[in-house]
């Protein structure tokens, strides 16, 4: 019996040494190692002070050589095989997918916010939005819905040119291009917009022989400009030109003309009024145009403002005008 319990003891000494050996000295340092790396290992921290937006508790892994606790999200987000939530912004192309996906994912605290900045307008619908309740908690506004409104090239092009100088060939080229763009004025338009306005509002046909003129004397230069009573405008041009029209050189100018464009894709279009001006260096010379577009951002901003009352009601959630935080 007694061999028995030496034979089983020994290999157990053996097993601890050097750490701890039968007649000799202990090695603290090395037994203080020994006992640190076995302690190391995982633990969770408590949220006792319930702070806001942490767990209750929290799991760490502690250093017993150091004594700190380090972190295992990254470790365990490794291993996700889903978001811990929600996040990013989808891009829809219409109204009625923005309409569509925002009532999807809409939760009690989902915003809608409207840029009617006509220039680049948008609906944002931000899913994870802020409590309303005073005092409240925060939330990320990280998932959101955006829908920026398709504005159309030819809109586009004509907010390119809004009071942008152009010169005789450019202005010419632009009208023979975009000539589909011009309309007729109605007659309540006509004295609607020359009592508003002032000059007279011209035809298509008035504009398009206009641009015609111009280029023909795209590479001379005017020596006079005179404003006539009707509000038009005549430029005389130099008589060393090859080209006239067929008034001896002389084209009427006038001060208005109308554009019917729609400002967003598959939209309603927009009848606008749209200045028409020219500039002349002193003691003649080529001459600058630029086209005036009347108060353009009252259709844009019209029109966000009735896409914005609609998602509001079709959803059922608060609608802003202006930008998230």
């Amino acid at each position: 019996m007694t061999n028995k319990t030496n034979e089983t003891i020994e290999p157990l000494e053996a097993l601890a040494s050097p750490l701890l050996n039968i007649g000799t000295s202990v090695d603290l340092e090395m037994l203080k190692k020994f006992c640190d790396e076995a302690g190391s290992g995982f633990t969770l921290i408590s949220n006792d002070a319930k702070a806001i937006g942490i767990p209750d508790s929290i799991p760490v892994f502690i250093d017993r050589a150091t004594g700190k606790p380090v972190s295992v999200k990254a470790l365990f987000d490794e291993w996700r095989t889903v978001p811990g939530r929600k996040r990013g912004t989808a891009v829809v192309n219409t109204l009625e997918s923005f309409v569509a996906l925002t009532e999807r994912h809409a939760t009690a605290n989902s915003v809608i916010f409207a840029d009617t900045n006509w220039r680049q307008p948008s609906l944002t619908a931000i899913i994870d939005y802020h409590g309303k309740e005073a005092g409240g908690p925060a939330d990320n506004c990280s998932h959101r819905i955006h829908y920026p409104f398709p504005l159309t090239e030819e809109w586009q092009a004509w907010v390119a040119i809004n009071g942008k100088p152009l010169n005789q060939g450019q202005f010419a080229e632009f009208i023979e291009d975009h000539r589909a763009d011009l309309a007729s004025p109605h007659e309540d338009e006509i004295t609607y917009w020359q009592d508003m306005l002032g000059g007279k509002v011209a035809y298509p046909n008035e504009l398009q022989m206009l641009s015609r003129g111009l280029k023909i004397n795209a590479e001379t230069k005017a020596s006079s400009a005179v404003t006539l009573a009707t509000g038009e405008g005549e430029l005389t041009w130099e008589e060393t030109h090859t080209a006239r029209d067929t008034k001896g050189g002389k084209i009427i100018v006038p001060s208005l003309f109308m554009v019917s464009v729609a400002p967003f894709y598959q939209g309603e279009k927009a009848r606008m009024p749209a200045r028409l001006r020219y500039r002349m260096p002193q003691g003649g010379g080529s001459v600058s145009w630029s086209v005036h577009l009347y108060r353009p951002d009252i259709y844009v901003t019209e029109q966000v403002t009735r896409d914005l009352d609609r998602t509001a009601s079709d959803t059922g959630l608060p609608a802003f005008q202006g930008k998230p935080e």
